[in-house]
This record gives C-alpha cells, sequence and structure tokens, in this order.
C-alpha cells in the first residue's frame, strides 16, 4: 500500500481506491500504540482458544469490541466473565480487509476493590459536604400507605418478597412497580429515570428500591451520583432495600430509611393489620375503663353530697328561711318603735320649747295684742284718741276705741 503512488487532493474524478484509504486509517490506528481502559464487560464469547467480547464505557453510551489471543488468555484472571468492571492494556488494530476496528488485549485484569473503594469515599466525602445525608432532611414515612412505588427487577425474589410481606401485613395496600436493572451499566439511567416518574405520581406515598444483595460490584450501580441525586431530590420518602449488609451502597445513605433487606422494608413501610387492630383494642379497653373509673368517681361524690343532713330534706330550706324571715320582722319592729318613741320624745321636747317662746302663754295670764290697721300698736302716740283697735286676748279678739294717751 505504501508504494502507491497518490495524486494530490482526491476529487470526484480522481478518487482513492477503498485499500489506499483503509490503509491510510490501519497505519493512523496503529501509531496510537497502547493504552489502558476501564469498562465493563458486556460479551465475553470463548471460541478456538481466543476471546471476543465487548467492552462498554461506564458512564457513557461507548462501546469496542476486543479480541484476546490464545497466546495472551492464559496470562488473564480465569475468573473473568461478563458484567465484570475491569482494565485493560489494548492495542488498536483495524482489519483492513473487513473493514472493522477492535482491540487486542494484552494485559486485563478486575478493577481493584481498593481503586474502587476510594472512589466511592471520595463521591461520599463529597455528598456529605453537600449535606445530602444530614438526618434533617430526610422525610418521614407516611403511617399507612395506600400506594408504594417499588423499583426493582423483574420476576425477581426482591420484589416478590416485597408484596408478599406487605400484602399479609395489609391487604388493601396497592403498589405502582417500575421494573429496572439491578446490575451493570443500566443501572443508574433506569432508576434515575424509575424514581422522577414515581415521585411525579400524585397517588404514590412511598418509594421502595429493592435487590436481593449481591457482591460488591454487582451493587455499585446503587452508589452512582446520579441515582443519589434523584432520591435526595425526590418529594416522595424513599427506602433503600439493597439487601447488602458488608458493602452498604450510597443509595443506604441518602434514602430517608435504610431497610437491610426487601422484607424489612415491606415490614418498615406497611403496618400489621393484625398489631393495629390490637393497639386500636387496647386503647378502647384504656379508654373505656378510665370512663368507668371517672364515672364510678362522681357517682360516688354525688351520693356524699346527697347523704348530707343540709341534702337529705328539702325542708330545711323553707325552715331556715322562716326562722330568719321571724327574726328579721321582730328586729324590724323593734327598731321601729324605738325610732317612734325616739322620735316621739323629740316632737315632745321641741313642743315645750315651742310654747315656751309663743306669745300664746303671755296671753294665757291676762295679756293682750293691740292692734291697729293690721299693725301692733307698742306705743301709745300709735293710737290717738278716736282710733280704733282690736285687741287680741288668748281666747279672741275684741273691738275697742283708744281715748288718747294717759
Amino acid at each position: 500500500m505504501s508504494g502507491v503512488n497518490v495524486p494530490g487532493p482526491t476529487s470526484a474524478e480522481h478518487p482513492w481506491p477503498v485499500a489506499l484509504m483503509s490503509g491510510k486509517i490501519r497505519d493512523w490506528i496503529e501509531k496510537l500504540g497502547t493504552v489502558w481502559v476501564e469498562g465493563e464487560i458486556t460479551q465475553f464469547n470463548s471460541s478456538g482458544g481466543n476471546i471476543y467480547g465487548k467492552l462498554k464505557d461506564l458512564a457513557e453510551d461507548a462501546t469496542v469490541s476486543f479480541n484476546v489471543w490464545s497466546s495472551v488468555r492464559g496470562k488473564l484472571p480465569a475468573d473473568l466473565k461478563q458484567g465484570d468492571r475491569v482494565v485493560a492494556l489494548v492495542k488498536p488494530n483495524y482489519w483492513v480487509k473487513g473493514g472493522t476496528l477492535s482491540m487486542n488485549v494484552l494485559e486485563m485484569r478486575h478493577v481493584g476493590l481498593g481503586d474502587l473503594l476510594e472512589r466511592l469515599e471520595q463521591l461520599r466525602a463529597k455528598l456529605a459536604t453537600e449535606g445530602l445525608f444530614d438526618p434533617e432532611r430526610k422525610q418521614p414515612l407516611p403511617f399507612l400507605p395506600q400506594c408504594i412505588g417499588l423499583i426493582t427487577g423483574k420476576d425477581s425474589d426482591a420484589e416478590k418478597d416485597v408484596l408478599r410481606n406487605a400484602q399479609l401485613r395489609w391487604p388493601g395496600v396497592q403498589f405502582r412497580t417500575v421494573h429496572t436493572a439491578v446490575q451493570g451499566d443500566r443501572v443508574p439511567s433506569e432508576v434515575v429515570a424509575a424514581i422522577e416518574t414515581l415521585d411525579a405520581d400524585p397517588q404514590v406515598d412511598v418509594i421502595i428500591i429493592a435487590r436481593g444483595g449481591g457482591d460488591f460490584q454487582n451493587l455499585l450501580g446503587f452508589s452512582d451520583e446520579r441515582v443519589l441525586r434523584a432520591a435526595a431530590a425526590a418529594k416522595t420518602p424513599i427506602v433503600s432495600a439493597i439487601g447488602h449488609e458488608a458493602d452498604r451502597p450510597l443509595l443506604d445513605e441518602v434514602a430517608d430509611l435504610r431497610a437491610s433487606t426487601p422484607t424489612d422494608a415491606a415490614k418498615r413501610v406497611v403496618p400489621d393489620v393484625a398489631d393495629e387492630l390490637a393497639r386500636v383494642g387496647q386503647a378502647r379497653a384504656r379508654l373505656g375503663s378510665r370512663l368507668s373509673q371517672m364515672l364510678s368517681h362522681e357517682t360516688n361524690l354525688l351520693d356524699q353530697l346527697r347523704s348530707r343532713p343540709v341534702l337529705a330534706s328539702s325542708d330545711w330550706l323553707i325552715s331556715s328561711r322562716a326562722e330568719d324571715l321571724t327574726r328579721y320582722v321582730a328586729r324590724g319592729a323593734e327598731l321601729t318603735q324605738r325610732m317612734l318613741d325616739d322620735a316621739s320624745r323629740e316632737l315632745d321636747a321641741t313642743t315645750s320649747r315651742l310654747r315656751s317662746l309663743s306669745p300664746r302663754a303671755t296671753l294665757e295670764r291676762g295679756y293682750a295684742i293691740v292692734q291697729s290697721g293690721g299693725k301692733v300698736v307698742t306705743n301709745p302716740k300709735a293710737a290717738p284718741a278716736g282710733t280704733k283697735l282690736t285687741l287680741t286676748l288668748a281666747e279672741g279678739a275684741i273691738a275697742a276705741v283708744s281715748d288718747g294717751e294717759i
């Protein structure tokens, strides 16, 4: 191919042969050399001692094919399989005859557990700083949810455990189930979409995300930052029921409640109808007992009051009031008589004083009051001879004529 003389720029009149273009692509790709890449094995097939598979990006929708030739296969871990998260040393190879690109694997190994844990701890610290783990932001679960949103794998044991235990505890509870991938690269996007769908449904009171445990790498999707932020942003309370005690995913920290297993989630979310009926019965019994005690106490108190002499007969009220009335009348008569006596004595004294000061007493001793023209005559000169006079005596009056001054 390198010996082919190529004129200047290509055109419709001077095109490149396909072989020439393919050779140039191969030459350019081979210049890339080797590179370490990380991804998830989505296909892993063996044929003729060689391995053919595909490696997918962990976050983006990008996939490349890879080959492991038999001469290299013995150097790789024997437990490699589909779904594993790996790092590989690859050399790009462009097959001119078929026009395909693949990666020849020179080395491949599992992503180290230490590396994964370090990344998770970095994410944990980041989210903790943002407050996504704070107890204050966690929402309380409803006492009796009418509809439960369930995010889980289709036909999984986790789904069966949640449904069976919830309906045993409260037969009337309703579920809206969204099936998603529970391991692999599709977990984050599908679980995020399911959370947003159920959170937007006003009938869903609480959301359970359930998976029946698994190894550490299979649970990585439930520590993905996209899932964690979706769970934190949800207005509906979320229960994490991944069911893995040894290596808990970060979803357990963000969720409003963490359940140890899907069965535990059903028991934590749905109250037991038998227990609740027993509590109602106990409450009614305590209420009835307390009410009986109160009525008994009030009845005894009323009997004590009625047994008192003051309430035994109603005649005492009339008798006591009659005695009071008699006493008040006698007292009133006494006071009235005393007032009259005092007034009579005062009147006699006043009469005596008036009599002592009255001219009538003087007249009774033989004196008379001389008046002329209605005026009292005190001087003889006021009554010259011939003046008509009126003499007022103690028992009446007589007419007289003055003879003049004597």
